[in-house]
């Protein structure tokens, strides 16, 4: 049986890897993108100088014909879901017994004047970064246009090479959409404190060029004419379908899938950022373009695949990213605006770069979620609590254990308690301190 899997993304290699524990079906993975798999969330960093190219691939480049996992360089135009057929840009075309789908995401773009003009481009694929690196010699001023996360990464790129960049964010604070008030302020101050000049509800309206067809300017919503060289654009992703539609394969934003990652077309599948999923467990949003999403989605359509029924069951939301020099981690669900029926304990220090900010039930008291900025917290610990559904008292009282800092770092979580406390005083808790090396040395 040949297996087909278009993309080679993380969602696309670890099903790869599973069929093959499982199989010894043939698997072939379909990419124009590079000859081999890679981290894609590395990519800053190959920018920045901390790492290579060759760094970021988790596999030694003879994993493949060791394991029997053919990789294809090519690019697919078009599908032929009855007679079972890919259609590659070159002409030429393969035959598939099943087919995966893990296509993954494709940058935003909305129709900007001058969107396409030389100098404008993506922080997504390995072909936005070589697109990025040639533009980068000389270059005086760049515009990055989208206040998520992608755009915070590329104005840290740019800002690593001293490069003067204007970071054009729509909202009135960053990603307000996602973070609370607290965690979003706290980011706008590290922007700034970075001198990175973030302008706050202000919109492109269009991309200016030059007389060779390349930028020299944007102007914004608010008017002001910003004199550039480069301008990325990261106004969000979409799943990367636009080859599949007018198919018979149903498609709403994304492909649609069931709990066993099956399309409507026998044999078909979709994993990854480019799956929309039909009846998402509760908490979890029908797509969700995260790495770990596309890791999970593999492990399972490994098993349909090869015949062993399993659902997709991800269990709590969780992410982890970094704003600059902030870590951020987040588990369960915390909204920007607290739904009715649930409060938040806010933890914020003196200095305005650390918070612990939970959410629980006015009611119950049950925990709902957890946003960790400047500390680290176990994801094992924070999963459990929320599956076990735990209260804030229980929660507040163990909340050492969650601390994932180095021994030598200092903690906060009892501070963030002696807060709760402050606010509830008919709610007290006993905060258990765990003994670290640093307090038993008395340092």
């Amino acid at each position: 049986m040949h297996i087909a899997i278009i993309g080679n993304g993380i969602a696309g290699i670890t099903a790869a890897r599973h069929i093959r524990k499982l199989s010894d079906h043939r698997i072939s993975v379909i990419s124009g993108e590079t000859d081999h798999f890679f981290s894609r969330t590395a990519l800053m960093y190959i920018y920045m100088g901390h790492m290579k190219f060759k760094h970021t691939k988790p596999y030694e480049d003879g994993f493949w014909k060791k394991n029997r996992i053919d990789l294809v360089r090519k690019w697919v135009e078009t599908v032929d879901f009855e007679q079972k057929k890919l259609n590659y840009s070159d002409g030429s075309s393969v035959s598939y017994d099943k087919l995966i789908l893990a296509t993954g995401s494709t940058p935003n773009k909305f129709g900007w004047p001058g969107q396409d003009l030389e100098g404008v481009g993506g922080m997504y694929s390995y072909q936005d970064l070589e697109y990025l690196e040639k533009h980068s010699e000389g270059l005086k001023h760049a515009v990055v246009v989208g206040g998520g996360l992608i755009g915070i990464e590329l104005a840290e790129m740019l800002h690593s090479r001293h490069i003067p960049t204007s970071f054009l964010v729509r909202d009135d604070s960053f990603w307000n959409g996602v973070l609370p008030k607290g965690e979003s302020e706290m980011v706008n101050r590290e922007i700034i404190k970075n001198k990175i000049d973030l302008q706050l509800e202000t919109e492109l309206k269009e991309i200016l060029s030059d007389e060779n067809g390349k930028v020299r300017a944007v102007i914004t919503s608010k008017g002001e004419e910003i004199p550039c060289q480069y301008v990325g654009l990261t106004a969000g992703v979409r799943p990367n379908i636009d080859f599949l539609k007018g198919t018979e394969l149903k498609i709403e934003r994304g492909i649609l899938v069931n709990k066993f990652l099956e399309t409507n077309i026998p044999d078909v599948y979709a994993i990854g950022d480019c799956a929309q999923h039909t009846d998402p467990s509760e908490g979890r949003r029908p797509i969700e373009a995260v790495w770990y999403v596309g890791r999970m989605t593999g492990e399972v359509v490994a098993q349909n695949v090869c015949g062993n029924k399993m659902p997709y069951t991800p269990g709590p939301w969780f992410n982890s990213a970094k704003f600059i020099d902030i870590e951020y981690q987040t588990y369960g669900i915390v909204l920007a605006k607290n739904p009715e029926g649930q409060e938040s304990l806010y933890w914020e220090n003196d200095k305005g770069n650390k918070c612990i900010h939970i959410v629980y039930e006015t009611t119950t008291d049950q925990i709902k979620g957890v946003n960790v900025f400047g500390t680290r917290h176990r994801h094992e610990v924070w999963d459990k609590w929320l599956k076990e559904k735990r209260t804030m008292d229980y929660v507040l009282t163990n909340l050492a254990e969650a601390n994932f800092d180095p021994e030598f770092f200092k903690t906060y979580e009892g501070e963030a308690v002696a807060e709760y406390n402050r606010q509830n005083p008919d709610k007290q808790v006993v905060f258990k301190k765990k003994k670290r090396f640093l307090e038993l040395f008395g340092m």
